[in-house]
């Protein structure tokens, strides 16, 4: 069954077919949701709330572009409420008052880390500079985006960027510096 199928048998309201909607997307929505969650069981309370408003505005999924593509935005925009309501998306400073240079994290520094891993290392960021790195560097969004969804400054958006990924630089490099000391004792 294709998905514009399935979409056709949920909105008829079919049990079912929405279970198997949740079955097929609900890996991925939750990952989706861990990126943006300080823990998985906030996670799994923004996975819900999500599925809960998909099920409720499948009337507005058109048909153009793809469901998962429609749905990773519900979901997006269901756990940047949930920052929202809980005061996490406050932010401060001006890229006008950031002064801090840049490091350059090497590529075969990266190499080392997996794709899981370096998820882990997002996840340890501050949920202001977790949002900000998730909404730009993952999803795709323009800091101008960004200071639209969120009601900020843009140069707020770029800061917290900014600040985040040196963050997570520094992250990064003591996961590996930590690996290869587990390497060279074992």
């Amino acid at each position: 069954m294709d998905d514009q199928m399935l979409v056709a048998e949920c909105k008829r309201g079919k049990p079912w077919a929405q279970k198997k909607l949740y079955e097929l997307y609900a890996p991925v929505m939750m990952g989706i949701c861990m990126r943006y969650a300080s823990d998985r069981d906030t996670a799994q309370d923004i996975l819900q709330d999500g599925f809960v408003k998909v099920f409720t505005k499948l009337d507005m999924y058109t048909g153009k572009g793809s469901l998962e593509g429609w749905m990773r935005r519900v979901f997006v925009t269901t756990a940047l409420e949930y920052l929202r309501q809980n005061n996490a998306l406050k932010f401060s400073v001006s890229i006008d008052e950031y002064t801090e240079v840049v490091e350059n994290v090497s590529v075969s520094a990266l190499d080392k880390l997996s794709a899981d891993e370096l998820m882990k290392c997002i996840e340890q960021l501050p949920s202001g500079y977790r949002t900000i790195f998730n909404l730009f560097a993952i999803e795709g969004y323009s800091h101008n985006e960004i200071a639209e969804i969120l009601n900020i400054q843009e140069s707020t958006s770029r800061s917290q960027f900014i600040r985040g990924r040196k963050l997570l630089q520094k992250i990064v490099l003591s996961q590996i510096m930590q690996e290869d000391a587990k390497r060279q004792r074992g």
